[in-house]
Order: C-alpha cells, then sequence, then structure tokens
C-alpha cells in the first residue's frame, strides 16, 4: 500500500477513541488457538455482543459475536460495505503487516460492491450453476480413492495434508477445466496450499504468484478452446468480464472451495473418531455422515472469523459506536454458538442456520455451499467405506488446532487402519 506508514518504534500506534482505548483484547494467542469458544464466552461476558479487539500490531477492530448482529452487519451493505479503501486505520498499517494479504484492496469480486458486485457475483454463480452435482460427485470419489491408494497399504497416514485439503483442491480445479494428474496441476495444488496456509519455509508470495500465472494460463487456453467447465462459462457470460478480472475471481472461487472445504473435512472426520455418539454406525451410517457435516458449521466452523466490513458511517451496533471506517470482524464461530439463540448452551446441528457460509448479499454464493457439501460429504463416506476400523493413531486430546484466529483446523490427523491387500 502506497499510503501505508509505520510509527516510528515499527509499532502502530492506534489514534485517540479508537476501540484499543476501551479494554481492547488482543485476538490471538495460544488459549485463542486451542480453545477459542472460551475467549468467546469471556468476550461476551465482559463487552456484549461486540467487543474491541486488536489484531496484529494492534491494529484496533470490532469483533461482532451475537448472531444478531452479524447477521444485521451482513444484511446492511449500505452500512458495513466490503470495500477495504475505507479503513481508518490505512496510515498505521505497516508494509510487512501480515493481513494485508486479506484485507489489501485488490481488483476481486471479495472487494467489489453494489452493482459492480452484482455483475462479477452473478457470473460466478451462473458458473457454478453449471457444474453436476452427480458428476461432481462422481469425480470427488475418483479423486478419493486415488489419495487412499497412495497409503492404504501402509496402515497408517496424515489425513489433513495427505486426503483433507488435497482432495477439494483437485476437485476444484477439475471444475475450473484444469486435467488432472499433470505436473503443473500437482504444483498447483502445492502451490494453493503454501499461499492459503504457509508452513515454516514456505514462500507464501511466491506461491501466490505462480498461483496467479497458472490461472492466467489457464484462461487463455479456455478462451481459445472452451470446454464444459467453470472458466469457460465465464468466459462466455454476457457480462464481458476481462480476462484479468476472471483470473482474480477464479482464485477467489478456488481458495474459498480448497481451505475451508478441507477444514470441514477434516473437522468432520475428527469429530467422527473422537465422539461415541458417531462411533457406533459410523462405517455403515450415512445419516451419522450427514448429521456430523452439519454439526462441524455450527461448532467447529472451517471459517472462524472473517475480515472483514468497513463501517461507511458512524453507526450503532450492539450498543456500540462504530465510527465511520472501522473495521469490522465477523466472528462466524461464536455467532453459530450465541447463546442467545442456544438456551441452556444446546446446540441444535439439526437445522441449516449456521452462518458458516456468511449471509447477504456477499455470503458465499449459490449454488457453491452445495457443491463444497457434495465434496466434503464423499470424502468422509469414501473414506470411511475403504478403511472401515480407521481409528486415531494419537489420543484426541494430543489433537492441535492450527495457529490461525480465522481458520479452524488441525495442525494433522495421524490415523492407523488395517491395511489393504493390493
Amino acid at each position: 500500500m502506497s499510503d501505508t506508514a509505520a510509527s516510528p518504534s515499527g509499532a502502530a500506534t492506534p489514534p485517540p477513541g479508537c476501540p484499543a482505548h476501551s479494554r481492547a483484547v488482543p485476538l490471538g494467542g495460544l488459549e485463542y488457538q486451542q480453545t477459542p469458544s472460551q475467549l468467546y464466552r469471556t468476550l461476551r461476558r465482559e463487552h456484549g455482543a461486540v467487543a474491541p479487539v486488536l489484531l496484529d500490531n494492534d491494529i484496533p477492530a470490532w469483533l461482532v459475536l451475537g448472531y444478531p448482529e452479524v447477521s444485521f452487519v451482513t444484511s446492511h451493505d449500505e452500512l458495513f460495505a466490503r470495500d477495504s479503501r475505507r479503513w481508518n486505520q490505512w496510515p498505521h498499517i505497516p508494509p510487512d503487516w501480515p493481513l494485508l494479504p486479506f484485507v489489501g484492496h485488490q481488483p476481486s469480486v471479495l472487494f467489489t460492491e453494489g452493482a459492480e458486485h452484482q455483475r462479477r457475483a452473478g457470473v460466478i454463480t451462473h458458473a457454478l450453476e453449471g457444474v453436476d452435482q452427480f458428476e461432481l460427485a462422481r469425480e470427488c470419489q475418483l479423486i478419493a480413492e486415488q489419495l487412499i491408494g497412495r497409503f492404504a497399504g501402509s496402515g497408517q497416514a496424515e489425513l489433513m495434508s495427505g486426503y483433507a485439503h488435497a482432495l477439494p483442491a483437485r476437485a476444484v480445479l477439475w471444475m475450473c477445466g484444469m486435467e488432472q494428474g499433470g505436473a503443473d496441476t500437482e504444483q498447483l495444488v502445492d502451490d494453493l496450499r503454501i499461499s492459503l496456509d504457509a508452513g515454516e519455509g514456505d514462500d507464501p508470495v511466491a506461491a501466490y504468484g505462480r498461483v496467479g500465472e497458472r490461472i492466467m494460463q489457464l484462461v487463455k487456453d479456455k478462451r481459445e478452446r472452451p470446454g464444459p467447465d467453470v472458466t469457460s462459462r465465464m468466459l462466455l457470460d454476457p457480462a464481458g468480464l476481462t480476462d484479468e478480472e476472471i483470473v482474480q475471481d477464479l482464485i477467489s472461487v478456488i481458495a474459498a472451495a480448497q481451505q475451508p472445504t478441507g477444514n470441514w473435512i477434516g473437522n468432520t472426520l475428527r469429530l467422527l473418531l473422537t465422539d461415541e455418539r458417531f462411533a457406533v454406525n459410523v462405517s455403515g451410517g450415512r445419516v451419522s455422515v450427514g448429521d456430523a457435516l452439519n454439526e462441524v458449521l455450527w461448532l467447529d466452523t472451517p471459517t472462524q472469523n472473517f475480515i472483514g466490513r468497513w463501517a461507511v458511517r458512524d453507526t450503532q451496533l450492539g450498543g456500540r459506536l462504530i465510527r465511520e471506517g472501522d473495521c469490522v470482524v465477523l466472528g462466524l464461530a461464536a455467532a453459530n454458538t450465541d447463546p442467545q439463540i442456544w438456551p441452556e448452551s444446546h446446540v441444535g446441528a439439526e437445522n441449516s442456520a449456521h452462518l458458516s457460509f456468511s449471509n447477504g448479499e456477499h455470503r458465499c454464493p449459490y449454488p457453491a455451499p452445495l457443491l463444497a457439501d457434495v465434496m466434503a460429504r464423499t470424502a468422509v463416506e469414501t473414506l470411511m467405506e475403504h478403511l472401515p476400523d480407521l481409528v486415531l493413531s494419537v489420543e484426541p486430546e494430543e489433537l492441535t488446532w492450527r495457529p490461525s484466529i480465522w481458520m479452524r483446523g488441525l495442525t494433522s490427523l495421524p490415523v492407523e487402519f488395517t491395511p489393504a491387500v493390493r
């Protein structure tokens, strides 16, 4: 950002009157990573439905914890908009701020508003509507069987990297028209992982650059030779998006499908392998798999928090004065477990009114949630059918969550089973 600057000490100094001066709580730390629900309860008790928080470098923001309040924010774009250039904190953001990839304005559908957002989102919706869900399920089953075949003979596996994240990455690239099995596809899958969830020694900026280059090449190829895929349908849409717009929006679609769906699969497998309610009939009960998938969206939603919305003008929310340009973080996980909608702490996972796919005009575009469900359900069911005696190879309490306040996913999911006979 050309208009960003750091304070002389190198740390951001929040201006007077911002949330940081009203008992703001750092949004992070070990407690948050492993037991975020406890932090949500503390924040609700001390601050109510809207809590003042500090992002990296002590940058102030508001975390919306209440279900009605998150629903209000996401339903009123005229008050809380998506264009991050409205943010009143840009003068305090250092150029190497860790969250810049998420909040720095980009020419993608994620940051558009009004008629432009409707135009861009409409193209994505029409392109996704062309995906045959039965064909997607068959392709996901083939991908699942290929991945399972890599470790079925060993009797043990680490399912997060080797299965849960790999399957949706390959499935969404198939939907976009990339051929499966090629070296460039494997490289793109790995670069997607690095750019979205970098590990030690990874270079997410370089990986993201390679993702953009490969998707641009895909767009050029499909403009010359269109096919029955999402990319071609976006290119042929009457809205007439440019190649650059399509590249940006395809990356948004791929990222939204890969990382959250991978964590949805992993979190569901964890629930099935650790909760005795599912243990009796998991190997034969498809109903229990569906119940587990839905319960995870309520209690361990893959996207815990989403940054964000920016106040268009001074307004009231949850008894708080939100100033024009303030950043509002959507606490999706907190809202899903809001005690106001779940009396006596009972979360009824039998309905699907959760906010895991957000809400309002900027929610996950239809039919993306249905396609994600096809991927996740097929991944879990196929694994359980092929490895019916699958069990954890560590104690449940030894499983750890990734150090992220944004995504809810395990660092690893080690399992063991009877080796398959080749």
